[in-house]
């Protein structure tokens, strides 16, 4: 499509669960309900979402650390082929400032480098600290970010061959109220029971995983606002971890088991209880890029109707992230499907057309 063009989308377009439009029009690459005056018109047919968001992914990251900027530019690519056209990188360490430059690939709100204990997480990921430095580096990577910093909250303990809390929760209180003085909101990687109530009540605004939610701390979500990702495509590895474990550190082994058999009732029981709950992949770790149709899905199994495993990902998660649908004049990413995702959201794994910009690139 040339920059002239202007873009015709049809069919249904759902501005929102229950907002369902006839058309929008591209004009200049922004969204419009007026029919514009236009000789140059390409139509698409079918049903329209905003651009997919990743709220947990890492791009620039692979199972060794960083990545070089050509394999940070396949692993963007692979999401948007996936309909991703807005991530939430939850930390890495590599600079992919570049990427903003790229019309053609997503967006990207960062949440800096991991920060984490010393040698209580995964070598070459994050900042490894001591409680003391916590509060300088949450000032540094919100200074970095694009408003979000991200926590080690708990990694196994080989001392007691557990999961455990990473930080206490004086340091991480005054480190969250830094990052909130900054403008930043702060999330954290917990997989364990241990940790949750000291970040919540310390004024955490957000919790990867989750797993250890139980009918304690979820009330206390709920109440102050916290929400999940909880990253169920990630938790589907626990057992071949636990597997990998069992001889070395077999009491974390049986840990990750029991948190894998419990975790769709878990995510279940949060959104029940008001939890707000977002779609997350976990990419670039050591999973594949492009499985956010996956995430939704397992949200769906875990028991979250479709019409809100949806909204996780499109309407919901955009407006938690402060970034505009399918409204009037706002930049037209948005992605058109066969069929109504919210009769069935795996019409999500077969995109027929991805428009990043306005322009048709997938």
């Amino acid at each position: 499509m040339s920059d002239q063009a202007v873009l015709h989308v049809k069919g249904r377009v759902l501005v929102g669960a229950d907002d369902v439009r006839d058309e929008l029009w591209v004009v200049g690459g922004r969204i419009s309900y007026e029919r514009p005056g236009a000789r140059d018109i390409r139509t698409v047919e079918g049903w329209a979402l905003p651009g997919l968001v990743d709220a947990h992914c890492h791009v620039g990251l692979d199972a060794h650390g960083p990545v070089p900027d050509d394999v940070s530019e396949k692993q963007a690519l692979t999401d948007r082929e996936a309909g991703t056209l807005l991530i939430r990188d939850a930390g890495s360490p590599s600079d992919t400032r570049w990427i903003d430059d790229r019309a053609d690939l997503p967006k990207i709100i960062r949440a800096g480098r991991h920060i984490a204990r010393t040698r209580r997480y995964i070598r070459n990921y994050a900042h490894e600290i001591e409680p003391e430095d916590l509060v300088a580096y949450v000032a540094q990577e919100a200074r970095r970010g694009d408003g979000w910093v991200k926590l080690v909250g708990d990694w196994i303990d080989r001392e007691t061959g557990d999961l455990s809390a990473c930080w206490p929760r004086e340091a991480a209180a005054a480190a969250i109220a830094e990052a909130h003085r900054l403008g930043a909101r702060v999330t954290a990687h917990c997989f364990a029971e241990d940790s949750l109530r000291d970040l919540v009540e310390a004024g955490i605004d957000c919790v990867e995983h989750a797993t250890g939610l139980t009918e304690e701390t979820i009330p206390l979500f709920a109440s102050r606002g916290v929400a999940i990702v909880p990253t169920l495509v990630n938790i589907a590895t626990f057992p071949r971890l636990a597997a990998g474990g069992e001889t070395k550190f077999p009491h974390w082994s049986a840990h990750m088991r029991a948190l894998h058999e419990r975790r769709y009732d878990t995510v279940r029981a949060a959104y029940d209880a008001g939890v707000p709950v977002y779609v997350g992949t976990d990419a670039g770790g050591s999973l594949a890029h492009g499985l956010v149709a996956g995430e939704v899905a397992e949200l769906v199994t875990a028991g979250i109707p479709p019409v809100e495993a949806l909204s996780a990902t499109a309407w919901g998660a955009r407006r938690w992230l402060g970034r505009p649908g399918l409204d009037e004049g706002a930049p037209a990413d948005l992605v058109v499907y066969e069929g109504d995702p919210r009769a069935d959201v795996r019409v999500l794994a077969a995109p027929r057309r991805v428009v990043l910009n306005g322009r048709v690139v997938g």
